[in-house]
């Protein structure tokens, strides 16, 4: 056995307080995991497990009818089907209401709502907080907002460890400041934020505070209240559901306070050629026909994901990085990039080896990883790199991935001439 693979990892037993045996056992029930694959890039899609695909089958299929239109039974049962999903997904991050739950194409587009809605009400001089180390989806939009309006935006630094520096943070708060947008957790370092400690300190100032929970949906328990957040958003496909559906969470006073970002049908209440008027939320976000599969799929991943617990997830993503941080911290010419008790997310690079040729050679091993700037590219310019490669695990991964992981880098030092430590 290679002097990588030889690191400690924690027993099996350790994983998920006493339910690793559910979750290690996990990898059947996704069909797109057949043939030994060890899939550890679900911080970009997650795989799917038969339930979903099943519920999206059936919908499409033997239930299939349109929403909020027909009066005959079937439309009739798939709208109420529909409105389901909508406070399914309303118990699964505790609002205050469904009416609070926007349906939309995935984070990207809730924030661009955001930005496009809420900050019709922004003008020059206004300031918008962000942090260092946002996706892409974090940052443009509020820059489009500040070209049209003349916003101002602050960048948050990071701490040593790859976190958001939240003192540094608090500390750019202003009375100009109107929004404070972050990731709960990060997608290339896997940092967790403290966004109750950052939602207090932001409504201190008259602020608003905007979290991107894409990675924190499918690893953490959420509670929009406890948090204090105003907005939350996150996407379906991360959460071991389909693509195209994602989740706009707003406290309803705030949304029953914007105005409509797109026309169309479903989002009135009448409409003449003098005069259109809005349907409340969060009907009033949500014009054109549904993405129906998409919303009832959603459904079907919170019910597959709530059977396993959060917790347990938790437990087990955290498990297995420390494993693989454990694996290849012996490996001489390996950087890894994050705070240790990262959630489920692990970004290193190898001395000399472009994190394409990583990937690459991984990939011949039936192992798959992410390599890129992964839409942040501002943190990898903090970071000093053009790239990182990284793993992202997952329900379905388990010891015998971390293992092979590591043995898919002990060959890239190999092929590209560097070493273990001792």
């Amino acid at each position: 056995m290679s002097a990588v693979i030889a690191a400690p990892l924690p027993e099996r037993e350790g994983l998920g307080e006493g339910r690793s045996h559910a979750l290690t056992s996990r990898k059947t029930d996704f069909p797109g995991l057949a043939g030994n694959w060890a899939y550890l890039d679900t911080a970009a899609t997650a795989q799917k497990p038969q339930a979903v695909i099943d519920a999206i089958a059936r919908c499409y299929g033997a239930d299939y009818a349109t929403v909020h239109r027909g009066v005959y039974e079937r439309s009739a049962t798939m709208t109420m089907r529909f409105e389901e999903a909508r406070e399914r997904v309303a118990r699964f991050i505790h609002a205050a209401s469904p009416n609070e739950v926007v349906f939309v194409r995935g984070a990207t587009e809730a924030i661009n709502l955001v930005a496009q809605s809420w900050g019709q009400r922004l003008v020059a001089g206004d300031r918008i907080l962000i942090s260092a180390l946002e996706h892409h989806s974090n940052i443009v939009p509020w820059q489009l907002l500040r070209d049209r309006s003349g916003v101002e935006i602050d960048v948050a630094p990071l701490t040593a460890d790859g976190r958001i520096d939240e003192d540094a943070l608090i500390a750019l708060l202003t009375p100009r400041t109107k929004l404070v947008a972050i990731a709960h957790v990060s997608n290339v370092l896997g940092g967790v934020a403290d966004v109750a400690r950052i939602a207090a300190a932001t409504h201190a100032v008259g602020a608003l505070l905007l979290v991107d929970g894409c990675q924190a949906a499918p690893r953490l328990a959420l509670d929009v209240q406890a948090l204090g957040c105003d907005f939350y958003v996150f996407s379906g496909h991360k959460l071991y559901g389909p693509t195209g559906i994602g989740v706009l969470w707003g406290r309803y006073a705030l949304l029953d306070s914007m105005p409509p970002w797109q026309g169309g049908g479903a989002m009135i209440e009448t409409v003449t050629f003098e005069q259109t008027t809005y349907a409340p939320p969060p009907q009033r976000f949500e014009a054109g026909t549904p993405h129906i599969s998409g919303v009832i799929g959603l459904a079907a991943a919170i019910d597959y994901i709530d059977s396993i617990g959060l917790a347990a997830i938790q437990a087990h993503e955290a498990a297995l990085v420390t494993a693989a941080r454990a694996a290849l911290g012996r490996i001489n010419s390996v950087t890894l990039f994050g705070p240790k008790d990262s959630a489920g997310i692990l970004s290193f690079a190898i001395e000399g080896v472009h994190p394409h040729d990583i990937g690459t050679i991984l990939d011949e091993s039936g192992v798959a990883i992410r390599a890129g700037h992964h839409c942040a590219q501002p943190l990898m310019a903090r970071l000093g790199v053009p790239a990182t490669a990284r793993a992202s695990f997952g329900i379905y991964n388990d010891l015998d991935d971390v293992a092979r992981l590591a043995a898919g880098i002990e060959r890239v030092t190999r092929i590209f001439g560097t070493g273990t430590k001792g």
